[in-house]
């Protein structure tokens, strides 16, 4: 019934020309690629190698996998505005919240703090592979809170050896069916922290199935490591550095770009709504001139606008380097959660309890959009976050 996207699509090759930006081409791309497969993958819980390589691979266009990869790696060299909206236009066009998650964690989470933190060889062997595609990063969203719950991962010396043995287990890790390596945080018997990269064929990790109710196009496992042995050139950072260094910034990229997609989702929803106002009728007039049905219209942009901006903001912060901006982060990251699911909520009261969009996305957004207002750490984590930014606690 109201599905636009036929007509996007019309709009998106016009748009999508030489001078077309990020969002224009990675929107028009992800409509090609991925939408047409979308509603199967979701109902399925699948995941799409062959559509990863196909992202990854196009040209001309957008570096889906290594958006923020320096180009001398084989990344895309862009900035942190142009990552977002890369990540925007993938779940824009696309209509599928948990395929931007995946490549969200992979092309961010994963590879940034490498190209932060890690040394000259650790970039020269990871971001490359990871940039073509070849090799996927992936993370636990456990380890994403900034330091805020303690790692589930221990780590201590291995004996008579410069190596490390890894202990502990860990769920929510997105991407770890098909990663070839993982960004560990591990605690020290005295308190301290490290971050570790772990490749999928160590000795002591296992890697299993299985993930949430939710982002179903995901490819989600979890991490058993048992006395899983890593040298030292394993480590990302300083040494029981991770809470000053990967931490914080982990959190960050967590809170801004896997909150990006949902600016797409929202596009779409409200795009959706408004086609429903437009072509559906209630007592013999278009909804289209019901007062409360313009209302509610106009709240739904108004979202969306509020949330590109704190985001789009955030980035900036981010281009401009110095400090980390964590305030700006964690309130974007509250105001997207709430502002995803007021739309989503909005948007299926306007297209209809009975009509469905044709592709599920109402129904995909309301599931998950729950989970992003979970993740993150929460508002229990986030709220904090911004108050003691306020009152310069740290």
């Amino acid at each position: 019934m109201v599905l636009a996207q036929p007509e996007l699509r019309t709009d998106l090759e016009a748009a999508a020309g030489p001078g077309a930006g990020p969002l224009a081409r990675s929107r028009e791309l992800a409509g090609l690629l991925a939408w047409p497969t979308t509603a199967e993958r979701d109902r399925h819980r699948a995941w799409d190698p062959a559509l990863f390589a196909e992202l990854a691979r196009a040209e001309p266009g957008p570096s889906l996998t290594g958006p923020l990869v320096p180009a001398a790696l084989g990344g895309g060299g862009g900035t942190a505005a142009e990552g977002l909206a890369l990540l925007e236009g993938l779940a824009e066009g696309s209509r599928d919240p948990g395929l931007a998650l995946a490549v969200a964690v992979h092309a961010v989470l994963a590879t940034v703090p490498l190209r932060a933190h890690g040394t000259p060889r650790q970039r020269e062997r990871y971001l490359p592979r990871m940039a073509s595609g070849e090799w996927f990063g992936a993370l636990s969203l456990r380890q994403t809170h900034g330091g805020a719950v303690a790692p589930a991962v221990t780590a201590r010396p291995a004996p008579g050896q410069h190596a490390w043995l890894l202990t502990g287990r860990l769920d929510l890790v997105a991407g770890a069916p098909v990663a070839h390596h993982f960004l560990v945080v591990a605690a020290h018997q005295g308190g301290g922290r490290t971050a570790f990269l772990v490749d999928r064929a160590t000795p002591g990790l296992l890697v299993t199935e299985g993930g949430p109710a939710a982002m179903h196009t995901c490819p989600w496992g979890h991490l058993l490591l048992d006395g899983a042995q890593v040298d030292d050139g394993s480590v990302l950072g300083a040494v029981e550095g991770a809470a000053t260094e990967v931490e914080p910034l982990l959190a960050v990229l967590d809170w801004v770009y896997c909150s990006a997609p949902w600016l797409g989702v929202m596009r779409a929803l409200a795009r959706d709504a408004l086609e429903a106002a437009r072509g559906r009728e209630l007592f013999g007039r278009p909804l289209a001139h019901d007062q409360a049905t313009r209302f509610a219209l106009a709240d739904l942009a108004t979202q969306v606008e509020l949330a590109e901006g704190l985001l789009r903001q955030t980035a900036s912060r981010l281009d401009d380097g110095g400090a980390l901006p964590l305030q700006e982060a964690a309130a974007a990251r509250l105001f997207v959660s709430d502002a995803a699911e007021r739309v989503t909520r909005a948007a299926a009261g306007l297209t209809g309890p009975l009509a469905g969009t044709g592709d599920g996305l109402t129904e995909r957004a309301h599931r998950d959009a729950l989970f992003l207002s979970r993740t993150g750490g929460g508002a229990q984590v986030l709220r904090p976050v911004v108050a003691a930014s306020m009152l310069g606690l740290g």
